[in-house]
C-alpha cells in the first residue's frame, strides 16, 4: 500500500497516525512495512475492520472532522474508479482502521533506485536468470508509466497477481518505483535499458 501524498508530512512529523482505506479485505497486515515515497517507510502497528469513526479518529488521520474525512473517502473512490482503479463502494466493502508510525530506517531500495552506476554485465545475466520477460518489463513500464498493473499485465502475457509479484522482484533489484496508481523505471533501470541499447 503507497501513502498518498498529503498523508506523507504528518506519518513523518507524527500528527498522523491513522488511515483509514475500504476494501473488501485488508491489503496490509499489524507489523507490515509500506513505502511513502524519498525513501520512507510507514511501519502499520494495527489495522481493523473500523467501528464508528469520531472526530478525533479524523484528526489523527489528517482531516479537521469526521465528515471531512467521510467525504474524502467517498470522492477518492471516484477518483480512482475514473482513473480505471475501482475500489468498493460502502455496500461492497469494509472501512479498515490501520494504525500507523514512521519507521525509523529508510527503504534501502530508495538509494538503490537513485544509483546510476551500474555493473551491465552482471545485472544483464541476473535478469536472465530471472526469465525472459524482465527487460520487456522494463521496457513496458518505461514506456507507460502511472499504467495499472492490470493494463500491463496482458502486455506480457501475464496475469495480474503474477505480473506484480514480478515487478516487485525488479522493485528489489532497484529497478522500478512504484506509483499510487501503476509504476515508472527508476533512474537505475533507465540507466541500465540506455546501456543495453550502446
Amino acid at each position: 500500500m503507497l501513502f498518498e501524498k498529503r498523508l506523507r508530512e504528518g506519518v513523518r512529523d507524527g500528527s498522523i497516525t491513522l488511515a483509514f482505506r475500504r476494501w473488501r479485505r485488508s491489503q496490509v497486515r499489524a507489523g507490515g512495512r509500506y513505502r511513502m515515497g524519498e525513501g520512507l517507510i510507514a511501519e502499520v502497528t494495527a489495522v481493523d475492520v473500523a467501528g464508528e469513526v469520531d472526530d478525533d479518529d479524523a484528526r489523527r488521520a489528517g482531516y479537521g472532522t469526521r465528515d471531512e474525512l467521510l467525504t474524502d473517502l467517498r470522492n477518492g473512490e471516484g477518483a480512482r474508479a475514473r482513473r480505471g482503479g475501482r475500489r468498493p463502494t460502502e455496500d461492497e466493502g469494509e472501512l479498515y482502521r490501520i494504525e500507523l508510525r514512521l519507521a525509523a530506517e529508510r527503504d534501502p531500495r530508495d538509494d538503490l533506485a537513485a544509483d546510476t552506476v551500474i555493473d551491465l554485465p552482471a545485472l544483464a545475466a541476473r535478469l536472465e536468470r530471472m526469465g525472459p520477460w524482465t527487460v520487456p518489463a522494463l521496457e513496458l513500464i518505461a514506456a507507460r508509466p502511472g499504467v495499472r498493473a492490470a493494463d500491463l499485465a496482458p502486455r506480457l502475457g501475464q496475469d495480474t497477481a503474477a505480473f506484480k509479484a514480478n515487478v516487485r522482484k525488479l522493485k528489489n533489484l532497484g529497478l522500478t518505483i512504484s506509483l499510487e496508481t501503476g509504476y515508472r523505471i527508476s533512474p537505475r533501470g533507465s540507466a541500465f535499458l540506455a546501456a543495453r541499447r550502446t
